[in-house]
């Protein structure tokens, strides 16, 4: 089956909103054995979502759109699909009282633009939104189904997952997709691909290999399509096998997790904890721990030591160090990653200091300059490293690295 998706929003267009539905949606579709052939972005405009709809009519047999669902004027989509459909209007009274609810909960009025949104295309199915106020809608033309949703990330998320796959998955009988991830680091895309070549050429047809680089971390997506007859889980793991015999140390989990969620479950295995100081990073690192449900269990804390002065005041490192080696240096992190865990006294530390540009390099230590230290009670290892990018690039390679890191020495 061919799936479309539809992004309606100016904002999406020049760049003031990034698209990470499209991204989420194929990820969920793809579990379900649906692959999106075509993500179309376009202007908010009646006459542009009637033709790219027709177009995705003629090629797929789901579209899946998001955004132009709020009660502003420039949000257009219910009423353009009502019209390209040719409906009327019903009022949905579920939603109206869930409308009601909403705004008396929060001590707000209800205007007459906020009523409007209960007021749905006559023939479309109501998919309730439970966190906002634009409900989605369900349609079926030709045999074909057009989701309507909005474009509220948190709000997507919630109808799709608990109205409208539900439903897809009634309709829709595809063959299973199964999912196996290597993820790698500190190899290169296309060294990689030379070292597993003849493990890439022996796939069959039904297995495919993907590549996907992001800072420093290769993952190695093997993806098979159920085969009657066969074990597909089985010839995956065969496949996996190879390839990390081949790979050997450059392999760091063979499952789909964030180098942050690799430290956690180690750790939490061994009930251990982590701090982290940090400079250039501004608490990215700390970032991606909390992003981890249940991380207090292994993350104390944090202190981002963006100043010389909170580097000496609050993690003990030597004033002096700042005039003779400088913030970005081995002595300084060296200090900074002992200072953190003896002060928030945990089982092991980060520290990162470098030069994250795009501006404070010199001849010495260039842009993309930065020291990372881990260490434990009994051991402190410090590491100067040269990473190429833009600022958000070296700060994304210098989380990975850390946790890289920490990891061989959490093993050692």
């Amino acid at each position: 089956m061919r799936a479309e998706i539809i992004t309606i929003g100016d904002e999406l267009l020049i760049g003031q909103v990034v698209d990470t539905n499209s991204a989420w949606l194929g990820q969920m579709l793809n579990k379900y054995g649906i692959k999106i052939h075509r993500i179309n972005s376009i202007s908010d405009n009646s006459e542009e979502i009637k033709l790219q709809l027709s177009e995705c009519l003629d090629r797929s047999e789901l579209i899946i759109i998001t955004g132009g669902l709020g009660p502003t004027k420039d949000d257009i989509t219910k009423k353009t699909l009502a019209d390209y459909f040719g409906m009327g209007w019903r009022t949905d009274h579920v939603v109206l009282a869930q409308l009601e609810m909403f705004f008396k909960n929060r001590g707000r009025e209800m205007l007459e633009t906020n009523k409007l949104q209960a007021e749905l295309p006559e023939g479309c199915l109501t998919l309730n939104n439970e966190w906002g106020t634009a409900p989605g809608m369900w349609f079926e033309y030709n045999g074909k189904i057009i989701i309507s949703m909005p474009g509220v990330p948190y709000e997507m998320k919630n109808i799709f997952e608990f109205k409208a796959l539900p439903l897809i998955n009634e309709r829709f009988s595809q063959p299973k997709l199964f999912h196996k991830t290597i993820i790698t680091i500190n190899v290169a895309e296309s060294i990689l691909a030379k070292r597993i070549e003849q493990v890439e050429d022996s796939l069959p047809a039904y297995i495919k290999l993907a590549y996907l680089p992001n800072w420093n971390i290769v993952r190695l997506r093997l993806t098979g399509v159920e085969q009657s007859g066969s074990d597909i889980i089985k010839e995956i793991d065969v496949y996996t096998t190879a390839i990390m015999n081949i790979l050997g140390e450059a392999v760091v989990a063979t499952e789909d997790l964030s180098m942050a969620e690799i430290i956690f479950n180690l750790l939490s295995h061994r009930n251990q904890t982590l701090s982290l100081a940090e400079s250039c990073t501004g608490g990215y690192i700390s970032h991606q721990m909390t992003m981890i449900p249940g991380a207090s269990k292994v993350f104390v804390g944090s202190v981002v030591s963006y100043s010389n002065s909170v580097k000496h005041h609050q993690l003990g490192v030597e004033s002096t160090l700042f005039e003779t080696v400088g913030a970005v240096s081995e002595q300084v992190v060296l200090q900074m990653v002992e200072g953190v865990r003896e002060r928030l006294a945990t089982d092991y530390a980060i520290a990162v200091s470098g030069v994250a540009g795009p501006g404070g390099g010199s001849v010495e230590k260039p842009v993309g300059t930065v020291v990372i230290g881990v260490c434990n009670k009994d051991t402190t290892l410090v590491q100067t490293y040269n990473f190429i990018g833009d600022r958000i690039n070296i700060i994304g390679r210098s989380n990975n690295m850390a946790f890289e890191m920490l990891r061989k020495l959490i093993l050692s």
